[in-house]
């Protein structure tokens, strides 16, 4: 038998009108190859022996999930189920594009921390509960719930509102709110969370940069850093600054046909080798967090990755 990652897909209705309230999932398991006709057939694989803690990741607005795929393959291989999901409908001011189904309304001055900014999780959370194939192989009860710029934000803000999370991430991400929205400029919001939280950031992050006015700020505020030292309760947390490093450095390939990669300022390191590190800071972080195995996480407390600077608090 031979041990590889395979995926399937999945649907999930979530909150909204139809036929904006689907989401398309993909879901990267641990499989193994025996060889038989109805893998032939079929392309199915069964899951390889064992009960895997879930990685929810969410994408960043109007960033496919396919983006994803090497990064979600390569968490996978450390011993996770991974979930990546796609879903268009309303973003704002009449626009349609791809969104996790942020509630703007929950992150509005008076209703932010009474419910989650990203509703769709516990649909995709019930969704992958009921994909017959892997009922014996997932833990719903180990969940880490992370992602990529907003997607990284609303786990953020969301996350302590659905059980078995134990621990979240983001890249990219921060919790300094748009003023549109009703807040005063360069308001940080406290993140929603009960875990640990490891979040990373690109030295040449040119997104976070050009979207500086959206929260009053000029383009020398520091969002991510805010957000670490302002917003997260209790202790347990990393951040990571890769040198080098853009606010894409996660995705691959990058579309440059949509969201704002036109934003970005070119890096200084070869994006796969930002993403490698990234994963062994992650991979370590989540095997603390959701296998019980703090060894990883010590090595990489004690020799970070080449290209990273990681703060802990």
């Amino acid at each position: 038998m031979t041990t590889l990652i395979r995926s399937l897909w999945t649907a999930a209705t979530t909150h909204g009108e139809p036929p904006f309230d689907t989401a398309h999932l993909k879901v990267y398991y641990p499989a193994i190859a025996e060889g038989t006709d109805a893998e032939r057939l079929t392309g199915v694989f069964p899951p390889a022996p064992g009960k895997f803690p879930v990685v929810v990741f969410i994408s960043g607005v109007n960033v496919a999930q396919d983006s994803y795929r090497t990064l979600a393959v390569d968490i996978a291989k450390a011993g996770y189920v991974v979930v990546t999901f796609d879903r268009v409908a309303e973003l704002f001011g009449g626009q349609v594009g791809l969104t996790p189904g942020v509630d703007l309304e929950a992150a509005k001055p008076g209703v932010y921390g009474t419910r989650p900014t990203c509703p769709a999780v516990p649909a995709i959370l019930d969704a992958l509960a009921g994909i017959d194939l892997l009922k014996d192989s997932i833990d719903l009860d180990r969940v880490a719930l992370g992602g990529h710029s907003a997607g990284g934000t609303v786990a953020l803000q969301s996350a302590r509102f659905f059980p078995g999370i134990k621990a979240v991430f983001g890249y990219g991400t921060h919790t300094m709110v748009a003023t549109m929205l009703g807040w005063p400029a360069g308001t940080v919001l406290p993140a929603q969370v009960d875990t640990p939280v490891f979040l990373a950031v690109g030295t040449r992050d040119g997104v976070i940069l050009g979207s500086s006015d959206r929260y009053g700020q000029d383009g020398s505020a520091d969002p991510v850093s805010r957000t670490f030292t302002e917003a997260l309760p209790g202790d347990g947390h990393f951040l990571a600054r890769l040198d080098g490093a853009n606010h894409f450095a996660v995705a691959d390939p990058v579309d440059p046909t949509a969201a704002r990669a036109f934003l970005d300022l070119e890096p200084s390191r070869e994006p796969a080798e930002s993403r490698s590190d990234y994963l062994e800071v992650l991979t370590a972080f989540l095997a603390a967090l959701l296998r019980d195995d703090p060894e990883p996480l010590e090595r990489v407390r004690k020799n970070p990755p080449g290209s990273v600077e990681l703060l802990e608090r």
